[in-house]
């Protein structure tokens, strides 16, 4: 079960065998890890071995076996048969044609939004808009993140188009680890003013400055990250999670 300050943007996938294991078993787990991952501390393609972590946070491998598959379900990690678990990476190639596909969409997306929102609506995307910049304020990265992706899939219910919001939550999920592992700048996430302007056009009802803005938006994020592979760390992964 995705941890419940996370929301729920992927998705669905295999049945989740680290849900037989209570959560406060292997949250703090989870959250260290995505943590670690987030606030690039463990870079792209970092092994995770179960006997180490366990480790590290002096519990079993049956605890850690959750904990990465909870961080799987949220494509932060790779499971790969007869070797373990890593740090996802995604290519370049990978990140541009999200990137891509998501300017594709999104923009009509905001534009059907403007057509339909409710004063409710709005008020919704102001009071998520006050809980994103809060995590970002406090320098709750991973959350910041995860709450940024939870926004733009809320314009998406909002739009009312169940086939384009689908295709909304699957690209935003790939985007927000894109955004997780290669943000160069900290407003990476998704800087006020532009989270702001959308929620303004949307409430006026102003469908083409709507569009506009989300399709710049999506630009201004796609050139915040830093999609050049990172160079080697020869730390330990213990000192990794320091």
């Amino acid at each position: 079960m995705t941890p419940p300050d996370a929301p729920n943007v992927s998705a669905a996938r295999d049945p989740e065998p680290h849900s037989r294991i209570p959560a406060t078993r292997w949250s703090p787990i989870y959250h260290g890890l995505r943590d670690a991952i987030v606030g690039h501390r463990l870079a792209p393609g970092t092994k995770l071995p179960e006997d180490e972590l366990a480790s590290i946070y002096s519990v079993s491998r049956t605890v850690i076996r959750a904990a990465l598959q909870a961080l799987a379900h949220d494509r932060l990690v790779r499971l790969e048969p007869n070797r373990g678990a890593f740090v996802a990476q995604p290519s370049t190639r990978e990140a541009r044609e999200v990137f891509e596909a998501r300017a594709l969409i999104e923009p009509r997306v905001a534009a059907l939004a403007a057509e339909v929102a409710k004063p409710e609506d709005v008020l919704l995307l102001r009071h998520h808009l006050e809980k994103e910049h809060e995590a970002l304020h406090a320098g709750r990265d991973s959350d910041a993140i995860m709450l940024s992706a939870r926004f733009h899939v809320g314009i998406a219910e909002i739009a009312g188009h169940s086939v384009l919001t689908s295709f909304v939550r699957d690209l935003v999920s790939h985007s927000s680890l894109i955004i997780a592992l290669y943000w160069k700048r900290r407003d990476t996430t998704c800087e006020s003013h532009a989270h702001h302007a959308l929620v303004d056009a949307i409430e006026a009802g102003e469908a083409a400055k709507a569009a506009e803005l989300m399709q710049e938006h999506l630009l201004d994020l796609l050139s915040g990250l830093e999609l050049a592979p990172p160079a080697k760390k020869p730390e330990s992964l213990a000192e990794m999670l320091c």
